[in-house]
């Protein structure tokens, strides 16, 4: 059952009247949850990369307050938890796809989230929530496996190393009491706000050219960005939860095909042209793009298409049980309406899928 508005002594949820401080706040995650945020009242402190980010995230509303800086740089970061002592830090700035150096990975998603773990401790923030990843852990054995919070992890390359030992800086400052934290672990995001990369991936199957690898019955578990958003403000509201760590996804994971198909159904019923077919990619094929990523990485290099297709031949599923259970998370969206969502976000933008 979902939590009730009060705890057993009579106070309200604990994020209810908090400031919220978000990193990452122009990202895809970022706009929805500073929105989500705005919405119910909270003043937001917003951490933006540059000045031409500022306008997505103020367009939230005048409750939010924008700092243009980088997790990099502990004065911005400074600037961005001045004067916040109570609030909830939730740590959503980190780098998927570096332009060029794996280094950067380590940079942004390790260094990054220690400065803000540092500057929570110094500012009194109530809590930290740290939004990380399923690449710690890798890939699942067999289509049948999922994912729960005591899975051992196996990190998938750079970014699975970076986010792995970000999830170990945050633990480290729970243990020592620096600030109460809670660890939400996302799969791939789907909903408005999406990056260009998304709107690629929508063009891609909508012009039947997205490659379905193998007979396309790996499954991937997906995470509606709605849901997600709730997923979060859970883990910040609910007590008891300080120390954990939750996997927040869509109910179940979804075989590959099944994605591409409503992806499809989803542009249909936007109005769009589809073509319906998806070329056919060898899971040898994969498997050598999974390959020559790795000796790429290993020499700093980061070549997105071998890694987005090295990925596509794995199955990557979790299990959303404990969130269920110790949050009362309850995921609702279908995979079509959320992928309609998205779709109408991009077409309302007047963005070419």
């Amino acid at each position: 059952m979902p939590p009730d508005d009060h705890d057993a002594s009579g106070a309200p949820p604990v994020g209810a009247d908090r400031t919220a401080v978000v990193t990452g706040a122009a990202g895809w995650l970022g706009q929805n949850l500073v929105r989500a945020l705005a919405a119910s009242g909270r003043r937001v402190r917003a951490l933006v990369q540059s000045a031409d980010e500022a306008p997505l995230v103020e367009l939230a509303g005048s409750t939010v307050e924008v700092i243009v800086g980088d997790v990099r740089d502990p004065v911005a970061v400074d600037r961005l938890v001045e004067g916040t002592s109570g609030a909830t830090v939730f740590h959503g700035a980190a780098v998927i796809h570096p332009r060029r150096a794996v280094r950067d990975l380590f940079d942004v998603n390790v260094g990054g989230t220690q400065h803000v773990l540092d500057r929570a401790r110094r500012s009194g923030a109530a809590r930290f929530v740290h939004i990380s990843s399923n690449s710690p852990f890798g890939a699942n054995p067999s289509v049948e496996h999922r994912f729960d919070e005591d899975s051992p992890a196996n990190p998938y390359l750079g970014y699975g190393a970076s986010k792995l030992e970000a999830e170990g800086l945050v633990r480290r400052a729970q243990e020592r009491g620096d600030v109460e934290t809670v660890i939400v672990r996302a799969p791939w995001f789907y909903g408005p706000f999406q990056p260009e990369r998304q709107s690629r991936f929508f063009s891609a199957v909508r012009r039947g050219r997205f490659p379905l690898v193998g007979d396309g019955r790996q499954r991937r578990s997906l995470v509606y960005t709605g849901h997600l958003v709730q997923g979060l403000l859970l883990a910040e509201s609910v007590p008891g939860t300080a120390g954990r760590a939750y996997w927040v996804a869509d109910a179940e994971p979804y075989e590959l095909r099944a994605v591409i198909g409503a992806v499809r159904d989803a542009l249909t019923a936007e109005g769009l042209p589809v073509r319906a077919r998806a070329p056919r990619v060898p899971v040898a094929a994969a498997a050598l793009a999974a390959r020559l990523d790795a000796l790429a990485q290993a020499r700093g290099r980061y070549v997105q298409p071998l890694h987005v297709l090295g990925e596509l031949k794995d199955t990557i599923a979790c299990d959303v049980t404990r969130a269920r259970v110790e949050l009362g998370y309850a995921p609702t969206t279908s995979l079509v309406d959320g992928m309609r969502a998205s779709v109408r976000w991009a077409l309302d933008r007047g963005i070419a899928l």
